[in-house]
């Protein structure tokens, strides 16, 4: 069965991504084609970059980012629950990322962002990091305007369009996951 992460990528107290991201999780649960699994980056306490060598060699030597690779590892694919900080990506986002290289190799990676402009910069920066982690960024985004898909800017709404731009990125996800099985080991 492909395994697909749900990386919630704000660390910041209030976030509007927790709420998305239960969504997320929420309409993945009850599909058939994979299992889904919430990673909430908060929950590993990452500090800025810490490891002396760099992830692409795999020798790491803090407990948080051995948690954090093995946490990583086992999925096919990953949805990233990004918002869009100052027209990118948040900082502890970057941050988790980076920690980790072979882990992100040959998986697909599929964006759901939240903003004044539903996090589409965000997702550009995102784009780019993801191919160079050798990662199949899929063509489907669901893209959640503030002003539109957030009451009062707060309280977290779907509108239609948003459940089937979903639905549209679980497929996609799903099958990128399962066509690049066999270029990983």
């Amino acid at each position: 069965m492909i395994r697909i992460g749900i990386i919630l990528g704000s660390t910041r107290p209030g976030r509007l991504g927790k709420a998305v991201a239960e969504w997320v999780a929420d309409r993945a649960s009850i599909r058939s084609d994979a299992t889904f699994e919430a990673l909430d980056i908060a929950d590993f306490n990452l500090p800025l970059l810490d490891e002396p060598l760099p992830p692409s060699l795999g020798r790491y030597s803090q407990d948080h980012t051995k948690a954090w690779s093995e946490a990583v590892n086992g999925f096919d694919g990953y949805i990233f629950v990004t918002g869009e900080y100052n027209h990118s990506i948040p900082a502890a986002l970057k941050n988790a990322i980076d920690y980790l290289y072979r882990e992100w190799n040959n998986k697909a990676a599929g964006f759901v962002s939240y903003g004044s402009a539903g996090g589409t910069r965000a997702v550009e920066h995102l784009r780019a990091v993801a191919g160079e982690l050798q990662m199949a960024d899929v063509r489907a985004q669901v893209a959640l305007p503030l002003t539109t898909e957030f009451e009062n800017y707060r309280v977290f709404h779907p509108s239609p369009a948003a459940e089937k731009n979903l639905q549209t990125l679980f497929e996609q996800v799903v099958a990128w996951a399962g066509a690049l099985q066999a270029l990983r080991p």
